[in-house]
């Protein structure tokens, strides 16, 4: 089995998106996209047929004028039924540029620090009305990048901002909770620093000293301002690596565990069911044999 980091070509590097429309006729099984993540988050609508996607844990049949996203980083793959054309629009959007001051409360869901974007998908099922809305604005901002006309980039900004909105309107689970105010020019080094050193044994001591705060403070900003202590963000991020690692299928679980920093083996073990909600082997059944809960 295969997996690979999908790059994203923007069609404007100031919008960090992209926006397209797809039409083509499935042919079977050896057209089933193969297992890719991205920066990105996506936000799927077909217009025409039927198209299926997939991630660890879910698969979503889209049916013409139905909406999925899905978030940063998240495996998935797409698949539509045999010999039936299909239509469908596709969304890719960094959102940490839309971040404006107004926002920066809503920082720490959208950026998935607790709950995968993923988990929004219930709002689409459960409110028709959200998703024809979520539909409408995908649609625009599909014209606006396409027509390009004077102020466009405006316009593009206003919608995605739109789409954040409605979803955070309408999640009556709560998942997009305000918490404290999380400052980027914090949030970005410290994460970017976590995945760049996740194979290593990392130094809060270290971290700390990269945004110019004490240990004592830093631990107890990041625990405030996050919502969960920096060890658990750090584990968060070795065990979603890792789920990367073993849908590549030519890893044994030990060294895997090595290699996103987790030289114990029990403990590794124990984040993994924590976080991903089954064992390592479990999880790459479900990746292998596509054994995911329908919706």
């Amino acid at each position: 089995m295969e997996i690979f980091q999908e790059p994203i070509h923007y069609q404007n590097p100031q919008l960090c998106m992209k926006v397209w429309k797809f039409t083509h006729i499935e042919y079977g099984q050896e057209n089933f996209q193969k297992w890719h993540y991205h920066k990105e988050v996506e936000f799927i609508l077909v217009l025409e047929g039927v198209h299926r996607m997939y991630t660890p844990t879910q698969t979503y049949q889209l049916n013409p004028g139905e909406v999925v996203v899905i978030g940063s980083s998240q495996l998935h793959r797409g698949f539509g039924l045999q010999g039936q054309q299909v239509t469908y629009l596709v969304l890719h959007v960094d959102l940490e540029p839309y971040f404006d001051p107004a926002m920066m409360h809503y920082t720490r869901h959208f950026m998935e620090v607790l709950n995968p974007l993923e988990d929004l998908n219930y709002i689409f099922r459960k409110f028709p009305h959200v998703q024809k809305e979520v539909a409408s604005i995908l649609l625009g901002i599909h014209e606006e990048v396409m027509q390009k006309q004077k102020g466009y980039e405006i316009a593009v900004s206003m919608h995605i901002k739109h789409l954040l909105l409605t979803l955070l309107r309408n999640d009556e689970q709560e998942l997009l909770l305000a918490h404290e105010y999380v400052d980027a020019d914090v949030f970005r080094p410290v994460s970017a620093y976590i995945e760049e050193h996740l194979a290593e044994k990392i130094n809060m001591a270290e971290v700390s000293r990269t945004v110019g705060m004490s240990y004592a403070y830093f631990s107890k900003y990041f625990k405030k301002k996050v919502g969960i202590s920096f060890t658990d963000f750090v584990n968060r991020k070795r065990i979603a690596k890792a789920e990367r690692m073993l849908a590549i299928g030519n890893k044994n679980v030990t060294d895997i565990a090595v290699e996103v920093g987790i030289e114990n083996m029990a403990h590794f073990y124990e984040l993994f069911k924590r976080f991903s909600g089954c064992t390592p082997r479990q999880y790459k059944q479900k990746m292998r044999y596509g054994e995911a809960r329908e919706l």
